[in-house]
């Protein structure tokens, strides 16, 4: 593919620097899995520092002070149906207008009972991990015996209850040669999205391998490919120049700019850590995203509006002129901008180079097949 200039605008009107499309709150680590790539390097127990459930009541009423267009919060983990107050606060978040979405551990708690009051709740959607096409190759990643099996049937107990749900895929350098059958089992559950996440090597995850930058690049050419054909809409998460390779693929089909921009995609043009992403631990510390680690302050002390806004490691993240290395000089970084979160835990600078990105700019993209 030669190079191009990219033709359509990040943000789509979204004012990043205003709010961010997506939070995601840890609510807990506790968790009964014993994942291999934890970021949050998961625990047993809740840590009795985790937010109670007045200051998480709190924090709710903070985040809906972004105005309008309100985030898309996503509670996460740890596990969190490890806190019994789950329905209180997925109760509340829609009472006060957050779109409030769950993502959940596949444990015994995991009933379709949960899954329905949940739904009853406000829960506007759920996503679950799978890891490995097989029992075999899922569970041993996951650390428990019978995990694959209770996925599998969360997920149809999700399609049962009407609730829209997203399949989580990690891919590392062993996973690679799964994917092709992850997509087809991806076909058969009745998802809204699946969404693939590129390691980035912190917590557990420093002891997997990641992908070289040609890996990469051949694994993002064909999901473009797939994102073609699929009922369902594809994601790369800690992969923006996904965005660039299905560019690419999009004018090839000579699609315009708009219809580019109206796709799944498209709609995340521009999306990073810290800009249109923010992160919130289990005890209230602010990150610019999960997997990147950077505390600006805690949801206990000031108002995570007012970190989002002004603070300075947000400001630098929202301004693609700061960027450095070959990212700094990318013709695709607005678009694109490289996983910050990959840059920092490689570098120690969150506006470095992303080292998992193959492309050169000015240059020619690398092209690898990936056989499906």
């Amino acid at each position: 593919m030669q190079t191009m200039r990219p033709t359509v605008a990040a943000g789509g009107g979204y004012r990043f620097d205003r709010a961010p499309r997506m939070i995601y709150w840890e609510m807990t680590r506790a968790c009964a899995l014993a994942c291999r790539h934890c970021r949050a390097e998961a625990i047993p127990l809740r840590d009795p520092l985790e937010l109670r459930t007045d200051e998480a009541l709190r924090m709710l009423a903070q985040l809906r002070a972004f105005g309008d267009p309100v985030p898309h919060l996503v509670c996460t983990g740890g596990d969190p149906l490890q806190r019994p107050d789950l329905l209180e606060i997925v109760r509340e978040g829609t009472r006060i207008g957050l779109p409030v979405s769950l993502a959940p551990s596949a444990t015994a708690n995991l009933t379709r009972e949960i899954i329905e009051a949940l739904r009853d709740a406000g829960m506007q959607s759920m996503s679950l991990s799978v890891d490995g096409s097989t029992a075999a190759r899922h569970d041993d990643f996951r650390g428990v015996e019978g995990t694959y099996d209770t996925t599998i049937q969360a997920a149809r107990w999700a399609r049962e209850a009407g609730v829209p749900l997203q399949l989580n895929t990690l891919v590392t350098g062993d996973s690679i040669e799964d994917l092709p059958a992850m997509y087809h089992l991806a076909r058969t559950l009745d998802i809204m999205r699946w969404s693939l996440f590129f390691l980035v090597a912190v917590g557990r995850g420093t002891t997997l391998p990641e992908l070289m930058p040609l890996e990469a690049e051949s694994v993002m050419q064909w999901l473009a490919e797939r994102s073609m054909e699929a009922p369902f809409a594809i994601a790369a998460t800690e992969a923006p120049h996904f965005r660039r390779v299905a560019i690419g693929l999009m004018h090839d089909r000579r699609m315009a700019g708009g219809a580019i921009r109206r796709t799944p995609i498209g709609r995340g043009f521009g999306i990073r850590d810290g800009n249109g992403v923010m992160f919130i631990s289990h005890r209230g510390e602010v990150t610019p995203a999960g997997f990147l680690g950077v505390v600006t302050g805690s949801v206990r002390e000031r108002s995570p509006v007012e970190l989002y806004r002004t603070h300075e490691v947000f400001v630098a993240l929202r301004d693609p002129a700061r960027l450095r290395g070959k990212c700094g000089r990318c013709e695709f970084r607005e678009l694109c901008g490289g996983s910050r979160a990959r840059a920092f835990a490689r570098t120690g600078d969150y506006l470095e180079s992303d080292p998992l990105c193959a492309y050169e700019p000015g240059g020619q993209t690398p092209a690898v097949e990936l056989q499906a």
